[in-house]
C-alpha cells in the first residue's frame, strides 16, 4: 500500500491583507444596496483575481459564490411562494439573511475564519 501525503488547501486567512480581501469579498455581497448587480459581478471578479496571489482566499470565493447561488433559489422559490401568502414570510427571511450571512461572513474572514453560511447548497466544491 502506498500512503501519499496530498498538501491540505490553507482555509485559514493568515495575513492581514488575506483577512482584508476575505473580508470584502464577504461584503461585496452587500454592493447590489448601492449599485443594482454589483453584489453579483464584484464577488465574483475579486475572487477570480485574487485567488491566485493568496490561495487561502479561494474556499471563502467558493462559499461566497454558492451563497450567491442559494440565495437566488430562495427568493425565487419565494416569489413563486407569494401567490400562496407563505411566500410574503419566506421572502422576508431571504432579505434578512441575505445581508446578516456576508456581515457575519465578512467578521469571520476578518478573524482569519472560514465560515460555512447555513443553508447554502453546495454547488462549486
Amino acid at each position: 500500500m502506498s500512503y501519499q501525503m496530498q498538501p491540505m488547501p490553507v482555509t485559514s486567512l493568515q495575513t492581514q491583507e488575506e483577512r482584508q480581501m476575505g473580508m470584502f469579498l464577504h461584503l461585496s455581497l452587500l454592493a447590489s444596496v448601492v449599485v443594482p448587480a454589483a453584489g453579483i459581478i464584484l464577488p465574483i471578479v475579486l475572487w477570480q483575481t485574487q485567488k491566485e496571489k493568496m490561495p487561502a482566499l479561494d474556499p471563502h470565493g467558493k462559499m461566497v459564490a454558492n451563497w450567491m447561488i442559494s440565495h437566488l433559489i430562495y427568493v425565487v422559490v419565494s416569489i413563486v411562494l407569494m401567490f400562496v401568502i407563505v411566500g410574503i414570510f419566506t421572502l422576508l427571511a431571504a432579505v434578512v439573511l441575505g445581508i446578516v450571512f456576508p456581515i457575519i461572513g465578512g467578521i469571520k474572514a476578518n478573524n482569519g475564519e472560514l465560515w460555512q453560511y447555513p443553508l447554502t447548497i453546495k454547488f462549486i466544491k
